[in-house]
C-alpha cells in the first residue's frame, strides 16, 4: 500500500512541475506547481452533463478508469517493500488492469456517437496495442535477467552489477518513459493543447465529459504518470538502501521525471500523424534489442 499513498503524493505535484518547467523555459511566469490540483477541484464541485445519444457505459467509463489505475498500483512494489498482493507473472495482470480501464474510457468515448470522438478513440486504442509488445518484451527481459516472474521479486533481484544488467536497465528506464508519454497522449504522438479535432488523441475523447467526472479522468492521468514513475523508481533505487534514503531518492527520480517530460514537450515537435506507429513500433524493437543481448550475455555467447 506504500506505493499508493506514494503514488498519491507524487500525482499531486507531478503535472505542476511539468507545467512549471514548460513555462520557465518559454521565458513566461507561468502557473503554479498546484495550479492543475486546483482546477481538479474546481470541477470535482460541478455536476456532471450528459448528452441524451450517451448511456451508462459513458457515466461509467470515468469510474472504472480511475478504478483500474488504483488497483493497478495498489499492485506494483515499492523498492525493498512488498507490494498489496503478488504471484507469478504479476506483471500480466498489471498491463491488463490498464488496459481495462482504458477500453472503458475508449467505449465511452464512442457511446457518445461523435464522429470526432470516434477517431480519436480508434487512435487510442491502436498506440495502446502497439505498445503492449514492448511492455512485455521489457518485463520478459528482467525475468530472465532475474530469474523471477513476480514484480516484487524482479525487482528485488536486479542490480546494476554487470554490462547486462546496466543495458537491460537503461533501455528499460527509456522505454518506460516513452511508453508513459505515449498511454498518456504526450509529445510526440500528440499534444494536450492542442486544439484542432483532426490532429487530437486524448484531448477529443474527453470533450462531452464535464464536472465530476472530468476530475476523475485528470486526476487518473495524473496517476497513471505515477505508476510508470513507480515502475521506473523500482529499476533505479537499491533495495539495500535505508528507508528514508530509497524515499528521498523515489521522489528525486519522480522530480526529474517530471522535469524530463516537461524539457522534452518544450524542444519535441510533435510528429506527424502517420508517423507515430512507426515511432511506437520502435519501441518494440529497442526492446528485443535488450532481450536478445541480455539473453546472449546471460549464455557467454558475447562479452
Amino acid at each position: 500500500m506504500i506505493a499508493l499513498l506514494l503514488a498519491i503524493i507524487t500525482a499531486l505535484f507531478f503535472p505542476g512541475i511539468i507545467v512549471r518547467v514548460k513555462s520557465i523555459v518559454s521565458g513566461r511566469k507561468g502557473p503554479g506547481i498546484l495550479q492543475p490540483w486546483k482546477n481538479i477541484f474546481v470541477l470535482l464541485r460541478k455536476g456532471s452533463v450528459f448528452s441524451t445519444t450517451t448511456s451508462y457505459i459513458f457515466q461509467i467509463a470515468p469510474v472504472i478508469y480511475l478504478a483500474t489505475l488504483i488497483c493497478a498500483i495498489i499492485l506494483l512494489p515499492f523498492p525493498g517493500m512488498p507490494s498489496g498482493f503478488r504471484f507469478g507473472a504479476d506483471f500480466v495482470l498489471l498491463a491488463y488492469l490498464l488496459a481495462i480501464g482504458k477500453f472503458f474510457f475508449i467505449i465511452g468515448a464512442m457511446d457518445t456517437g461523435s464522429s470526432f470522438e470516434g477517431m480519436g478513440a480508434n487512435r487510442e486504442a491502436l498506440y495502446s496495442m502497439l505498445a503492449e509488445p514492448a511492455f512485455f518484451i521489457l518485463f520478459g527481459t528482467l525475468a530472465l535477467l532475474t530469474g523471477h516472474l513476480s514484480m516484487q521479486s524482479i525487482f528485488e533481484h536486479f542490480h546494476f552489477s554487470g554490462y547486462n544488467t546496466l543495458i537491460a536497465g537503461m533501455i528499460a528506464v527509456y522505454v518506460l518513459i516513452q511508453i508513459a508519454m505515449i498511454e498518456n497522449s504526450r509529445m510526440p504522438v500528440d499534444d494536450p493543447k492542442t486544439h484542432l479535432e483532426l490532429t487530437m488523441i486524448h484531448e477529443v475523447m474527453i470533450l462531452d465529459h464535464s464536472g465530476f467526472d472530468l476530475a476523475l479522468i485528470q486526476i487518473g492521468t495524473n496517476l497513471k504518470f505515477a505508476l510508470y514513475g513507480i515502475l521506473i523508481a523500482n529499476i533505479l533505487i537499491p533495495v539495500s538502501w535505508s528507508l528514508p534514503y530509497r524515499i528521498g531518492l523515489f521522489f528525486g527520480i519522480q522530480a526529474a521525471f517530471a522535469a524530463s517530460i516537461g524539457l522534452m514537450e518544450s524542444f519535441r515537435a510533435r510528429k506527424k500523424m502517420m508517423k507515430n506507429p512507426q515511432f511506437i513500433v520502435t519501441l518494440s524493437s529497442i526492446a528485443l534489442v535488450g532481450f536478445i543481448l541480455s539473453l546472449l550475455m546471460m549464455y557467454q555467447l558475447i562479452r
